[in-house]
């Protein structure tokens, strides 16, 4: 498995220096192509490992350009709309997602407003009027579990019967590998809720990020020695890992920094709400406002009340010996 991982994060450098060629739309209706289509659709979250195998197969399925791939996911998740579970949390925004998508050299991204009207569809209006008419698909790769249409009354079976109808291959994803996305999407949340950062990062197959803007904070940090950027993530949906300390790194101006960070509520100063505040290690440059992708490389430890300010001052030292040691032996 440490084989396997080491190899696709390799190939997960590797592609994002060839593949930046990824078209994103935000409606299934802007899209046109006078190239056939290989579909797969779904949430994607995480774009991880098992993720990634599918994206091999639409990849690898175009072959080498004579058709195109799409990608077909939607927003907001359909639990959000059809459950009206406002409580779902994501392991990407909808940018992330799209940068992640980026590397694996899909051709077209069409991330899809899900509201009631289109979930009124019956099946076959969303084969011919989607499908068909709009994707002008020759494959669709989905998995052997799918279920689509009104009240998602259609299955697989019907798709394949819709394929002969129409003149379009369905290509199924077997039982095995639905399950492991399945799973690893749920180890991936449990790993980051229980700050396994680790874990988390080898069914990711990458190191878990958050992207937000740098604001203004109370400037506590430097009168410790240990100035922060605050970070501001506007999607409320985003998954965080557990409060406590990590050890992160951000590509700034071309430069790769390290640093740690905290989420949590500050209880030494008896905060309330939560914060996310990263110190980098040697940078000097002005990053206000700027939007910064911060990967979490390792967890520290969690996140703790401190007597006084100076009995926090000394742990930070030795949070930052600590990282140090950890960055000297990634290198």
């Amino acid at each position: 498995f440490i084989n396997f991982l080491s190899f696709k994060i390799i190939e997960f450098i590797f592609v994002d220096i060839i593949y930046l060629i990824l078209k994103t739309y935000n409606s299934i209706f802007n899209f046109s192509s006078q190239k056939k289509t290989i579909l797969t659709l779904g949430t994607f979250n995480g774009v991880h490992l098992g993720h990634q195998s599918i994206l091999d197969k639409l990849k690898k399925a175009t072959h080498q350009g004579f058709y195109e791939s799409i990608v077909l996911t939607f927003f907001p998740h359909p639990r959000m709309v059809l459950n009206q579970d406002t409580s779902i949390k994501l392991l990407n925004t909808i940018d992330e997602k799209a940068e992640l998508l980026d590397k694996f050299g899909i051709d077209n991204l069409i991330i899809h407003p899900f509201d009631a009207a289109f979930s009124n569809l019956s099946a076959e209006e969303f084969v011919k009027e989607i499908l068909i008419d709009r994707l002008n698909i020759h494959k669709i790769i989905i998995g052997h579990d799918h279920r689509f249409g009104k009240n998602r009354t259609a299955d697989i079976g019907d798709l394949i019967l819709f394929g002969k109808k129409y003149g379009f291959e369905v290509e199924q994803i077997n039982a095995h590998e639905i399950d492991e996305i399945a799973i690893s999407s749920t180890k991936i949340r449990k790993a980051l809720m229980e700050g396994n950062i680790k874990l988390a990062n080898q069914f990711l197959g990458y190191s878990y990020f958050i992207s937000g803007k740098v604001i203004d904070g109370k400037k506590i940090g430097r009168t410790l020695g240990f100035p922060t950027a605050n970070i501001q993530i506007n999607e409320s949906y985003k998954l965080l890992p557990k409060n406590g300390v990590y050890i992160v790194s951000s590509e700034i101006n071309d430069i790769l920094y390290f640093g740690m960070m905290n989420i949590g509520n500050n209880p030494t100063l008896g905060e309330n709400e939560q914060s996310i505040e990263v110190h980098y290690f040697d940078m000097s440059e002005n990053i206000y406002n700027e939007k910064l992708k911060i990967s979490i490389l390792e967890h520290i430890r969690d996140e703790r009340k401190f007597n006084s300010l100076p009995d926090l001052q000394a742990q930070l030292e030795k949070d930052k010996l600590f990282s140090l040691n950890y960055i000297q032996n990634l290198k």
